[in-house]
């Protein structure tokens, strides 16, 4: 069955709208910093959220409302966290609240998110203000100013959409994205939003969101900080009237593949617009003796501040990848272990059974010089794979890091 990118976003798929506004929490007016996206009709809908034990108000507040398994509409803020903020959990009730009444649904429908400045208070008002043009801007055209109001330190929008059938209907499943820096593997601080109008049980719509992750966003890291923010939330109209997804089987399979697609591709667009980044690096594991192996070996080279570094001045010190696959906490031999590093000028094995090889440094150069890295390892001690996705590590990291509360 075919899969084919489609343009739209979160409004490719039937049923949704989205729209965005500046409320102004954050300072440059020029910037919308208020995004909204709109079902029209209920919606089964699903979660999953940060690993790190601190965690933002709007999660807190989210989780409980899509206990139930349902929702209608996503609001997110740019420019304030809501973290660690005494009446965090009341601002983001009360934007619920807010959205809810601008949307004429029930405020425990409405997923709410945040992202940007840990511990400043977030102030109400600017919101609730921005509450009605926020909601008269909501079209089927609107998936781009949504994606944009989420943004950080994001350089540019992320938005992608797939259709393909499910038995004899086109389903669509659309996302929008945001996340530069505090990216690291097991959620990171990203912000994913995906719609579909599948038709798919909430318990099952869960179960992929939760499989998909796992091989896609927790799978990238940019600065190895784990944010207290990320959120991936799904919300399925069933408008395509497919035959409902009740349990496990080829129809279940086929929308966690399109589910993957869109995954993938907006993890690969987080990785590859890292804070500072010029280079977008995809470490790809063959050969591992188990899945976990094969992850934790992907992990801890994209992982690696010194591995990062020589990939920005575009030196192949191969032993930085040897260094960071010998730390990795699994059990392997690594001296059947070979590295080969490729990108559109070309590929060149630097390593081969545990050792150095003989290589050209100036093709090395060239093979490096190109905006996209591969960074291919084989363990030669079994059949499981695994890719992980990161980016360079520049001076300009440090730059956007250095003064970024104030």
């Amino acid at each position: 069955m075919a899969f084919t990118f489609v343009e739209g976003g979160v409004c490719a798929a039937q049923g949704f709208s989205a729209g965005a506004v500046h409320a102004g929490i954050r300072k440059n007016h020029d910037k919308k910093d208020l995004a909204l996206i709109f079902a029209d009709r209920m919606c089964s809908a699903a979660a999953i959220y940060t690993q790190n034990k601190v965690k933002g108000a709007p999660l807190i507040v989210t989780r409980e409302h899509l206990q139930n398994g349902r929702a209608r509409a996503i609001l997110c803020n740019s420019g304030n966290a809501n973290t660690c903020n005494a009446d965090g959990l009341d601002i983001a009730a009360a934007m619920c609240k807010s959205a809810a009444q601008a949307l004429k649904i029930a405020a425990n429908d409405v997923v709410v998110a945040s992202t940007g400045v840990i511990g400043q208070p977030l102030p109400l008002g600017p919101i609730k203000d921005a509450m009605p043009a926020l909601a008269a801007s909501l079209s089927t055209g609107g998936s781009g100013d949504a994606a944009e109001a989420i943004m950080t330190t994001d350089t540019k929008r992320k938005q992608v959409a797939v259709r393909f059938p499910i038995g004899d209907k086109l389903c669509t499943i659309g996302g929008i994205a945001k996340g530069s820096g505090m990216i690291h593997p097991n959620m990171a601080t990203m912000l994913c939003f995906v719609t579909t109008d599948a038709d798919i049980a909430p318990e099952l719509l869960q179960k992929a969101c939760k499989d998909v992750a796992d091989e896609t966003f927790n799978m990238i890291s940019v600065d190895g900080d784990t944010s207290t923010n990320d959120m991936l939330a799904i919300l399925a109209s069933g408008a395509a009237a497919n035959e409902p997804i009740k349990s496990l089987g080829k129809e279940y399979y086929h929308f966690q593949q399109g589910l993957m697609i869109v995954c993938r591709r907006l993890a690969r667009e987080l990785a590859a617009d890292g804070e500072g980044a010029t280079k977008l690096l995809e470490c790809a594991v063959t050969g591992a003796p188990d899945c976990q192996t094969a992850k934790k070996v992907a992990k801890s080279v994209i992982c690696s501040s010194l591995f990062k570094a020589a990939m920005f001045g575009g030196d192949a010190n191969w032993g930085r990848v040897l260094c960071a696959i010998g730390y990795t906490d699994a059990e392997f031999d690594v001296s059947r272990v070979g590295v080969t590093l490729s990108s559109a000028a070309g590929s060149v094995p630097v390593c081969s059974n545990g050792a150095g090889v003989p290589f050209s440094e100036e093709q090395a150069a060239k093979i490096l010089a190109q905006p996209e890295i591969r960074i291919e390892i084989d363990m030669a001690q079994g059949g499981e794979t695994a890719t992980a996705w990161g980016c360079d590590l520049t001076y300009d990291y440090v730059k956007i890091n250095g003064d970024y509360r104030t």
